[in-house]
């Protein structure tokens, strides 16, 4: 899989801004919790009043806050300012606030807080909290008369002033024995209460702070998640971008190595194999990488983050529901994993198989229906689309399976929190807008865990197809380029020389051709002709270095092949296959594929050497008349007649027609043989054939049997002398027709 990845190179631009959106949004999605949080506690329940310490506060009050203080008075007094006639900008300011632009303020009855920072204002609500509490409790006359049963009519803080220090002391350090003993949440609560009640006093409206507050949150909190789907809409579009980018990337070196390879690696890679390589296996790499970046970098910071969260947190009570969730999650995830492993890699093997077994069919069509074998065919592939069935469904059954248990996890560790957390909340050991944000937290942390286990299903069948890419990626053609190639002699061009050549197919045990020996000169026809299965198309293919020969030598233009450029070495060869092959396009592509500049009057000349004139213009667009993928709309002769026409108009040194006039009548035949005369006076002609009228003219005939050479020489000689060729000829022509000078032509 690494290997595939570090194509990635390419888009590494994208990638780091890929990185850098994801801590964006992971950043962003973290904050969200918080901003729940503030809302409910502080802007329901402490009506927008976000500490215990009053940023306004009347100097009579204070005065009174100040007997509750434990000698603290300076220490908190110095944080607030007494308001004169002539108040400061940021007095005049917090006043307005609270109080209004129009309110009349007498000088010197209102405490205005300094601009402080928030770690002094955190320090300073501890040393105020207690004192704002035990302040309400005297200030009503309820609770004073629980605390002193006997102050009757007295006002509690008419009796705390007029009773002695020493008395004072002793009630006030019970009190706050008494208040530290109560959970900070619900000091804090009535706190914030007591000071809402202050602020009532001085008549600031309370409903407009707290609806401000709210506002404000709000707009930060849809700030924040706006910043979140920019992030999320743009990490999409780039991801996207990235994995098409690398599919093409994948697909162009698949293709481009497959282009390079020989005959040996591509019978060792079936042709359905290659196509299922080059579009499922990458389209499955390509939809890893969209989810990849969100794995790799997004779900560790949510998941770390949101757990460093919770337990910074003040009321951590419940981190351990986070544990049981991860714990049963890993579980699922784990158990299908084992389950269905095994099942991609096989997966891919029966896409290939059916890729095959349909490919087969429909190129044999013809054959199938001939043979009446349809139903044959239709039960073969029955059978491997059922295989693929039976194990695709398996797989999907066991990955659809996961989702809905994930999703009971999530929705039985939601009521776990609730029922925890409102135990916590019963107590006043934790708030509601915390049991929110700790919900928040723990589906985030989940979410995160989820999107791994995700990508731990999708990973094995991503590096299967990872593993299959890049076996033909590393695979390295047998037949290749030396570092340093030599020039051909241009004093042999056209001279083909086959020095003691043998071969043998890679991993058979029996060798296919043997001691071969014969030389094909410029400006001569040599035939090679036998019996089926006597090795020469196996010839014709070590010339343009298909194969390589496993012994021996083969010169061209007095040059080893193995020692020339593959380039320079076909484009000497013009090269007519034994089955005419043709390319979607239109005659005139077909005709030019050698070289696009090729002109029109070369081509009409070597479509009429090959006798192709007469069915071209018969077209209703002549040359520019359509030809369907792999010429399926012209005959078997047509499309031969056509392959010939386009070797012609590569005007190579060397021509070699591999069987290439067995679907021509005679008289065709005959008449591109005597046109083909011309055109290649002065090149090397080598044709394969079975037809002993089509090679009897030749001036060096090669006859093969059982892959070695049994006889060389013109036609009269080898019918006297060569009893294989002789027989050869005689199953096709009769003693008169092959005495006559022309074979009876």
């Amino acid at each position: 899989m690494l290997k595939v990845l570090k194509n990635l190179k390419k888009s590494l631009s994208s990638v780091i801004v890929i990185v850098i959106l994801l801590c964006i949004q992971a950043t962003t999605d973290l904050a969200l919790p918080e901003y729940t949080s503030k809302i409910v506690n502080i802007g329901i329940q402490a009506g927008g009043i976000e500490t215990a310490v009053p940023e306004i506060i009347l100097k009579e009050e204070m005065d009174n806050l100040l007997l509750f203080a434990n000698n603290q008075n300076n220490e908190i007094l110095r944080y607030y300012t007494l308001v004169g006639n002539q108040p400061s900008k940021q007095e005049e300011k917090t006043m307005n606030k609270y109080l209004g632009k129009d309110t009349k303020v007498e000088a010197d009855s209102i405490y205005v807080l300094k601009d402080i920072s928030t770690e002094e204002k955190e320090e300073l609500a501890k040393k105020m909290a207690n004192s704002l509490i035990e302040l309400s409790i005297f200030q009503k006359e309820e609770t004073a008369k629980q605390m002193i049963p006997n102050i009757q009519s007295h006002n509690g803080m008419d009796f705390l002033k007029s009773i002695p220090e020493e008395q004072k002391s002793d009630m006030l350090a019970e009190l706050t024995h008494q208040i530290d003993t109560m959970q900070d949440s619900i000091k804090e609560q009535a706190s914030v209460s007591v000071m809402k009640e202050l602020y009532n006093k001085m008549g600031v409206d309370t409903d407009k702070l707290q609806n401000d507050y709210i506002l404000k949150t709000g707009i930060q909190m849809l700030g924040v998640a706006s910043i979140t789907m920019i992030s999320a809409i743009s990490i999409m579009l780039l991801s996207s971008r990235v994995a098409a980018k690398l599919g093409k990337t994948l697909r162009d070196k698949v293709f481009k190595k497959v282009i390079h390879f020989s005959n040996k690696e591509l019978s060792e890679f079936s042709t359905a194999s290659l196509i299922t390589r080059s579009t499922n296996d990458i389209q499955q790499i390509q939809q890893l990488i969209t989810m990849l970046f969100r794995v790799v970098v997004y779900a560790p910071i949510i998941g770390i983050g949101g757990f460093i969260k919770v337990l910074t947190n003040s009321n951590n009570q419940m981190a351990w529901i986070i544990g049981v969730a991860i714990l049963a999650v890993l579980f699922v995830v784990g158990t299908l994993f084992i389950l269905v492993m095994p099942s991609f890699k096989k997966l891919q093997e029966l896409v290939d198989k059916i890729n095959q077994v349909a490919r087969e069919i429909l190129t044999g069509l013809p054959v199938i229906r001939a043979f009446h074998k349809e139903e044959k065919e239709e039960g073969r592939f029955e059978k491997a689309n059922y295989n693929l069935m039976k194990t695709d469904r398996f797989v999907s059954r066991a990955m659809s399976m996961m989702m809905p248990l994930l999703m009971l996890i999530m929705n039985s560790i939601m009521i776990l929190i609730v029922w925890v957390g409102g135990h916590g909340i019963d107590q006043g050991i934790m708030q509601v807008g915390d049991m929110m944000a700790f919900i928040q937290y723990t589906m985030q942390i989940v979410m995160a865990f989820l999107m791994i286990s995700m990508i731990s299903i999708m990973l094995p069948r991503a590096t299967v197809s990872a593993r299959r890419i890049n076996e033909v990626i590393e695979t390295e053609p047998a037949i290749k380029d030396l570092l340093e190639v030599k020039p051909f002699d241009e004093k042999k061009k056209g001279l083909v020389e086959f020095k003691n050549v043998s071969f043998r197919y890679p991993d058979a045990d029996t060798e296919v051709l043997s001691d071969i020996n014969f030389t094909a000169n410029p400006g001569e026809t040599t035939a090679i002709i036998g019996s089926t299965g006597s090795g020469k198309s196996t010839v014709v293919n070590l010339m343009p270095r298909f194969y390589d020969v496993t012994g021996g030598e083969l010169l061209i233009d007095g040059v080893n092949v193995k020692e020339v450029s593959q380039k320079d070495l076909r484009d000497k060869i013009g090269l007519v296959p034994q089955k005419g092959i043709l390319f979607s396009g239109t005659i005139e592509s077909n005709i030019k594929y050698a070289d696009d500049k090729i002109s029109d009057e070369q081509m009409h000349k070597s479509a009429e050497i090959a006798q192709a004139t007469e069915f071209i213009e018969e077209k209703e667009k002549k040359y520019e008349d359509p030809i369907a993928q792999g010429g399926s709309n012209v005959s078997g002769g047509q499309k031969q007649r056509l392959s010939i026409a386009r070797a012609i108009a590569k005007d190579p040194e060397i021509f070699i027609f591999d069987d290439s006039f067995s679907a021509l009548d005679f008289k065709t035949d005959r008449k591109l043989r005597e046109a083909l005369a011309t055109k290649t006076q002065n090149k090397t002609v080598i044709i394969v054939a079975q037809r002993i009228s089509t090679i009897m003219n030749a001036e060096k005939i090669v006859v093969l049997e059982e892959g070695k050479v049994v006889g060389i020489g013109t036609h009269e000689k080898l019918l006297k002398e060569n009893e294989t060729y002789r027989q050869i000829a005689l199953s096709q022509l009769s003693e008169e027709e092959l005495n006559e000078k022309k074979g009876g032509e």
